[in-house]
């Protein structure tokens, strides 16, 4: 299988970016599965079921999210409809939607993409790596289904290696998302999982984090809240990752950046 995950969405800059390349994308990588990181894409904060929909269309076929997925107050009324809009799956009982979704993909083939959100730094949730176990023990790699993605969103590297190291050799690939930065790491672990430690951001790279430089460097400077964090809205550049898998085990047997746009040097897979 030939998969592209996408890192956060930021904003109208990185959301006009991905609604222009993934048909492209599609077509030109020949790819089975589009999953994209959502949960920054309605002005920085959260998705809205519009954005949600706009995504869907183009031909992307999961979202995952994590600490944001609530900014938006509509996507606790529509989350349980729409099963390829993941939350993280390490939300208590009870909570909208769900933490892992498996999609049919081409030749009758299925692929499970778990969303589960670290807790250093973070908001404290259940524990992921019980909850990614639980959700693997229902599932084997290459026999009951063709492809396991982990999005781990995150803000420590060493949580994300963690789980990647914990999860290799029974899923695909493991991505970390939150750090909007793309890290330099992407390898196949011992076990053959893809793994790369942050997928980077799609949005303006002319920015802190995807944000307006003015009001986090007052918040820097001065310490003090002038207003609110707003995305910037340059030309955005697509960042995102890359994975090819052996259809008969399930593992990975390439892994490449993906890098288009205005800032950041490009880096495209070639076929």
């Amino acid at each position: 299988m030939r998969v592209l995950y996408l890192g956060d969405i930021v904003g109208r800059s990185g959301r006009t970016l991905v609604l222009e390349k993934v048909p492209e994308l599609r077509e030109q990588l020949k790819l089975d599965l589009v999953v994209v990181n959502g949960e920054n894409a309605a002005s920085g904060f959260g998705i809205t079921r519009k954005i949600c929909d706009q995504l869907l269309e183009i031909g992307v076929d999961a979202i995952t999210t994590g600490n944001h997925v609530w900014d938006q107050k509509e996507t606790a009324q529509f989350i349980s409809q729409e099963k390829r809009l993941i939350r993280p799956i390490n939300f208590p009982k009870g909570t909208p939607g769900i933490g892992a979704g498996l999609y049919e993909v081409s030749r009758g083939r299925t692929a499970l993409v778990i969303n589960a959100m670290g807790r250093i730094f973070m908001d404290p949730l259940d524990d992921p790596f019980a909850c990614v176990e639980a959700e693997l023990s229902k599932h084997r790699l290459g026999h009951t289904v063709s492809f396991i993605l982990v999005d781990i969103h995150c803000e420590a590297t060493s949580e994300k290696m963690a789980m990647g190291h914990f999860c290799d050799g029974r899923v695909s690939f493991v991505v970390g998302s939150h750090s909007h930065v793309p890290t330099a790491d992407a390898q196949i672990l011992e076990g053959g999982t893809a793994y790369q430690t942050d997928a980077g951001m799609c949005g303006d790279y002319n920015s802190v984090i995807g944000m307006d430089k003015e009001e986090p460097l007052q918040r820097f400077t001065r310490k003090m809240v002038a207003g609110r964090f707003t995305p910037a809205m340059g030309e955005g550049t697509l960042c995102g990752v890359f994975v090819e898998t052996d259809d008969r085990t399930g593992l990975a047997k390439r892994i490449e950046p993906l890098r288009l746009g205005a800032r950041l040097h490009e880096s495209m897979p070639e076929l």
